[in-house]
Formats: structure tokens, C-alpha cells, sequence
């Protein structure tokens, strides 16, 4: 039930994976003959990303997944812009890997500006329009909230960004392939990231799409691989095995999303009965995520709990020194410091079965009534 985290590979992906590192094992940059064959399959795996994202082949860069694609867009797109300005507009419930990019670019001169969401936990054209200055050049806010499963309307705030001439990215790691496809790809974004072990593909890789419209400029010249985006060897037999997997789970998507939805709806209707269970979402949300908190609980006491009923589930923040850091989205929100530390994050794919979705309120019923009881018991 932590599937936001990652997924299983599948088997598409996997002999996609096999079947590549046996048979095209050579360097794509090298200049023989199967070297040449090795890059042939690279550009045809980017291509083949390019139809299914509806998006221009010459954009899409492969990267060493999320969080480094999320690093690579954003410094290349602010350093491509600095001529223009140094302002940056962002959210303050961000994925921490943009958090990082935008505290690296603080480093260099540039200044950010984290917008406050509001209580629902979004980001609005009213509140952006009280930020926006004439030496904003750059604006990244996430699609799909890790914690919370929030969406962001990324449709109306490009309005606004598109009016003044502010490139946007967006990460989209928690949206891509799990919600509805032509929504996403009627979206126009600049940039934006995604991740493939969000998708049943392997872990380390993922791809970023940059208009070829807009001027980057990446953070380390002279490099030879992906256009000069990145360094490092093109890991292929997982760009082909992540392609595989994103083909596939086209295929499923809508079939992927209502067993979500049944699920969720499922999943509601049994915790309800519990009025110390909270339910954080909204129905408005990704129905891959279901943040809940019980109320008085460590978050992490509940995880602990359930793990050990072998059920894996999320406290839907980091861990530092391991102690448990509260839902910087839940305080965000509103929630109190002592809400945000009770979050825990369930996520479901396309493998949860009604069993889970039982087994795992029956634990949660069980866990409620056996602390919250002591807890009385020890207050008389």
C-alpha cells in the first residue's frame, strides 16, 4: 500500500530491460556499427515517448529519474533566463527534490518566491498575481501533491504564466500515466518531469520535456550525452525498458484509474465508520493517494504498527536521524503541528486488490482501539 514510492516492474518492462542489455549493450555515442545500432534504438525510444506524450521528440531528454530530472530542468531553464532575470515563483509543498534546485539557485543570485497554498492545499491565479514582478522568468509548481494527492490546475496557472512571459515547469512525477491521458497532454508546459518507477518501469531512470522553444543552459558544459543535458553513459536497456512500461500503462490507464477510484471509494466508506480515523484528501484528488491520520497517533507509531501486519504504507514525509519531520503540506494547509506529524500516506496501484483495502481498515480499526484505549486507561 505504498505503491506513490514505487512499483514492481512488470514483465513487459522487465524483458524490455533483459532483452536490451544482451543485444544492445554498446555505448550509444560510439562511432562503430553497433554503437550506431545502440543509438538508433535510443532515439527510437524517444520518439516513441514523444507519440505517446503528444509532445516534440527534440524536447525530451532522458534523465536518472525524478528528482534528478526535476534538478536538471529547473537549473537549466533559470540559467538559460538569467539575462532576463532572477526571480522564481514556486509553491511552499513542493517535492523536496525541487526544493533543492531552488535553494541551489538561491546560491547563485537567483531569489524564490514560495507561494502559500490555501486550505484545500492549492495554488491560485489570485495568489500568484500578487507575486509576479517584471524579473520573473521562471515558475515551477508540482501536478500531483506526493503526500496528499492534491491536483494542481496546471491548465489555469499556465493562463496566467503564458500572459507574462514566465516559462513553467511542473513536476509530474505523481500525475504521469494516472490521470486522464488527454488531460495531460492537452496541458502546455514548458517543462516537466516524470519518473519511471512511478510506472511499473525501473528504478534510476525517467525523462524531462523542455520546449525546444525555450533556451536552457545546464549546469555542466562540454558534456556529450542527451544533447549536452547531462553527463554520464545513456543507461539504455532502462530508457527502453521505461518506454515499454509507459506504452503499457497507456494502454491501462483508464481501466487503471476507475479500479483506483472503486478502491478510494472503498476504502472511504469503510474508514468513516471510524470517526477518529481523518481522511486529508479531497475527492477532487488523485485517487492514487489516500493521506488519513488518526487522531491523537504519531504518524510513524501507525506505520510501525502496520508494518508489523505486513502492511508497507507511508508516513508521507522524510525521515531525518529517525525522527519523524511533520507533513510540511499538512501545515501548509492549516493542520497544527501535532495533524501534520499524525499523516500517513496510503497509495494504491493497479495491483490493490478489495482484500487489501479490508485487511488494512480492519488494521487501522484495531490500532485505533488498542492505543487510543490505553491512552484513556493511562489519562484516568
Amino acid at each position: 500500500m505504498d505503491y506513490a514510492a514505487t512499483t514492481p516492474m512488470s514483465d513487459k518492462a522487465m524483458n524490455a530491460y533483459l532483452d536490451t542489455a544482451k543485444n544492445f549493450y554498446e555505448n550509444t555515442e560510439s562511432l562503430h556499427d553497433s554503437g550506431q545500432d545502440a543509438h538508433d534504438l535510443l532515439e527510437h525510444a524517444r520518439s516513441a515517448l514523444g507519440k505517446l506524450t503528444g509532445r516534440d521528440p527534440r524536447g525530451i531528454y532522458f534523465t536518472g529519474g525524478g528528482s534528478d530530472g526535476n534538478f536538471l530542468a529547473i537549473t537549466s531553464l533559470a540559467l538559460g533566463s538569467k539575462e532576463k532575470g532572477k526571480h522564481i515563483i514556486s509553491s511552499n509543498v513542493e517535492h523536496p527534490s525541487v526544493d533543492y534546485a531552488l535553494i541551489y539557485l538561491e546560491t547563485q543570485g537567483f531569489e524564490v518566491t514560495r507561494i502559500p497554498v490555501d486550505e484545500t492545499g492549492k495554488v491560485t491565479n489570485r495568489q500568484i498575481e500578487n507575486y509576479l514582478r517584471r524579473d520573473t522568468i521562471l515558475a515551477t509548481i508540482q501536478h500531483v501533491n506526493s503526500e496528499t494527492g492534491i491536483i494542481q490546475d496546471l491548465e489555469e496557472l499556465k493562463l496566467i504564466f503564458k500572459k507574462n512571459d514566465i516559462l513553467f515547469h511542473s513536476d509530474c512525477v505523481q500525475s504521469f500515466l494516472k490521470l486522464d491521458p488527454e488531460h495531460f497532454n492537452s496541458i502546455c508546459l514548458d517543462s516537466y518531469t516524470v519518473s519511471a518507477h512511478k510506472i511499473h518501469g525501473p528504478k534510476g531512470t525517467g525523462s524531462v520535456y523542455i520546449s525546444p522553444q525555450a533556451h536552457i543552459s545546464p549546469i555542466i558544459s562540454g558534456v556529450t550525452h542527451e544533447r549536452g543535458f547531462r553527463p554520464g553513459t545513456i543507461d539504455l536497456p532502462s530508457i527502453v525498458s521505461f518506454v515499454t512500461a509507459a506504452e503499457e500503462t497507456l494502454q491501462l490507464q483508464q481501466e487503471n484509474y476507475q479500479h483506483a477510484a472503486e478502491m478510494r471509494k472503498e476504502f472511504i466508506s469503510l474508514i468513516l465508520m471510524n470517526k477518529d480515523i481523518i481522511f486529508e484528501g479531497s475527492s477532487e484528488g488523485s485517487p492514487y493517494i489516500l493521506p488519513v491520520r488518526i487522531k491523537g497517533l504519531e504518524g510513524q507509531l501507525v506505520m510501525q504498527e502496520l508494518n508489523r501486519r505486513n502492511i508497507a504504507v507511508s508516513t508521507g514525509s522524510a525521515c531525518k536521524n529517525g525522527m519523524q519531520s511533520p507533513s510540511k503540506t499538512l501545515l501548509a494547509m492549516g493542520r497544527n503541528m501535532s495533524e501534520a506529524h499524525g499523516l500517513v500516506r496510503v497509495s494504491l496501484s493497479r495491483y490493490t486488490t478489495k482484500e487489501h483495502i479490508y485487511t488494512l481498515c480492519h488494521a487501522l480499526n484495531e490500532i485505533t482501539k488498542q492505543f487510543l484505549s490505553d491512552r484513556e486507561v493511562a489519562l484516568r
